[in-house]
């Protein structure tokens, strides 16, 4: 079995930064892309950044020139550096990877979510 398991969330002032880290742990050959999803109150849950194996980077609009995805390949490791935080950047935020295990197929796994709160 994989789990994802997150940190770094917490309550900071608008303007302020954080920095969320996730780390994926089991049976894994391999993994594929990995991200971070936003679910803000009343809202439905939306990929807010994505980074692949190679290190290419994509990221919603909203969060362009403000957050930063990054990975260790050899940890099982993404991170979001999140500068400039706004509060409706407040919310769950959920650690995604695609996991290629020993039988060869990817299997889409979650982190349990850490709450980021900002203050305006």
């Amino acid at each position: 079995q994989v789990q994802l398991v997150e940190s770094g969330g917490g309550l900071v002032q608008a303007g302020g930064s954080l920095r969320l880290s996730c780390a994926a742990s089991g049976s894994i050959v391999s993994i594929n892309d990995m991200g971070w999803y936003h679910l803000a109150p009343g809202k439905q849950r939306d990929l807010a950044a994505q980074i692949t194996r190679g290190g290419r980077t994509t990221y919603i609009d909203s969060v362009k020139g403000r957050f930063t995805v990054s990975r260790d390949n050899v940890k099982n490791t993404v991170d979001l550096q999140m500068n400039s935080l706004k509060p409706e950047d407040t919310g769950i935020w959920y650690c995604n990877a695609h996991v290629i295990l020993r039988d060869g197929l990817v299997y889409n796994y979650w982190g349990q979510g850490t709450q980021v709160t900002v203050s305006s």
